[in-house]
């Protein structure tokens, strides 16, 4: 029967039911799709986000859930990448006109970017000596990870505790917004960091091997996969269960910095978690769903369980979404994990000028140089069409607009 609410494709796998109406879908996504859809341990169907575009290795955007097998392609590299967001007792009132220290004083108190080249004396992105908060923040990570470094010794030199409670590169971010209410959210985008990024690739990488190994020719060899009983699907499951907590751990860690970054530059004592959501958009979950238990990969997308809050946020200069799930079955009880793009970095890098840029984020505190075009708004899918397109996987509890917002 048809269903209005999200278009269905066939082609020779599961369907691919997909919450796309009246947003783009480029060519390049749906035949990435495509090619998950025919892999022959999916359950019941794929389902696709209406943030969705081309993803390296999987789409982003997609719920993929599996009986038997896993693809660490269709999770991705930044495991446990996601959001956290907390309402505060401030107002806007409370605010100066000029934001810009409040920008100085969260970019001091929390590393971000990445030095480039090499000879450097350190990684801006990265702690040079670790401070005593991020050390309590790693005590409940570091037994594991001792044990993870012991089976993959490749672990051991990556940026580990030197990332915790560091924002990162890309679209990651800090933002400071005001709800309809005039009220001020603390909000900010960061996942695994360097470690999360090589337990990723290492198991992309085995995962790939034994599939050559044992002869299995895939449509992509990105969605090269682990079955369940082997050695490699068992660790590989205990490895992103670790950089998942390490994800949620270094948001609330970046959050205490940036609330005391506030409060100090303000001068003023507030309530910060009124309301607090955190929670992650590139991750493996074991879910039960259509009479099985399955395990979830969502690679930029968010569970969205009834009443489950949720952040999608918008990119910079536009709007953010608290939301709340209203359990949709049918697409696994997920919604988007954000705008999505419709041009890659380096589109956008060639297609909007500095002037554009500026325009767009005009009443918004950040950075106005060309190091950050490839995040300008017009890079992304409107939010609203992209909400609009989702309206029956959850309902909007708070409508934010950023004031400030903090690049890598």
């Amino acid at each position: 029967m048809e269903n209005q609410t999200y278009e269905v494709m066939h082609d020779g796998g599961v369907p691919i039911k997909s919450w796309t109406v009246g947003v783009p879908f480029e060519d390049q996504a749906r035949q990435q799709l495509k090619n998950i859809s025919r892999m022959p341990f999916i359950h019941k169907w794929v389902s696709v986000m209406p943030d969705v575009h081309l993803g390296k290795g999987a789409t982003i955007g997609s719920v993929v859930p599996t009986l038997g097998a896993v693809i660490p392609a269709a999770v991705g590299v930044d495991i446990g990448c996601g959001m956290m967001a907390v309402k505060t007792s401030l107002t806007a009132t409370q605010l100066p006109d000029n934001l810009n220290e409040l920008r100085t004083a969260i970019e001091r108190a929390v590393p971000h970017g990445r030095t480039s080249g090499r000879g450097r004396a350190r990684d801006k992105g990265a702690w040079e000596n670790v401070p005593n908060d991020v050390m309590d923040g790693w005590i409940p990570l570091a037994k594991q990870f001792d044990v993870l470094q012991e089976k993959h010794p490749i672990l051991k030199n990556t940026n580990n505790i030197k990332h915790l409670g560091t924002l990162g590169t890309g679209n990651h971010f800090i933002e400071m917004c005001l709800d309809e209410q005039n009220s001020v959210w603390l909000m900010l985008h960061s996942g695994s960091r360097g470690v999360g990024n090589r337990i990723g690739t290492h198991f992309i990488e085995l995962a790939k091997k034994d599939m050559e190994r044992w002869h299995i020719h895939l449509p992509d060899s990105d969605l090269a996969y682990l079955p369940e009983g082997t050695d490699h699907f068992n660790e590989y499951v205990e490895a992103v269960e670790w950089a998942q907590h390490f994800a949620r751990i270094n948001r609330e860690v970046m959050m205490e910095r940036v609330i005391a970054a506030v409060r100090t530059t303000l001068g003023l004592e507030f309530e910060a978690r009124m309301e607090a959501v955190n929670c992650h958009h590139n991750y493996v979950s074991r879910e039960h769903h259509y009479g099985a238990d399955v395990l979830v990969t969502r690679k930029g997308a968010v569970r969205a369980r009834l009443g489950e809050m949720g952040i999608i946020p918008g990119s910079m200069g536009a709007k953010s979404f608290i939301v709340r799930g209203l359990g949709n079955a049918e697409s696994f009880c997920s919604c988007s994990h954000g705008a999505g793009r419709v041009m890659s970095r380096t589109q956008a890098k060639k297609l909007v000028s500095l002037d554009e840029h500026r325009q767009a984020t005009a009443d918004v505190e950040c950075r106005k140089d060309a190091g950050v075009i490839d995040e300008t708004p017009s890079a992304y899918k409107p939010i609203d069409q992209v909400m609009a397109a989702q309206k029956d996987l959850v309902e909007v509890v708070y409508t934010l607009k950023q004031v400030l917002c903090v690049k890598g």
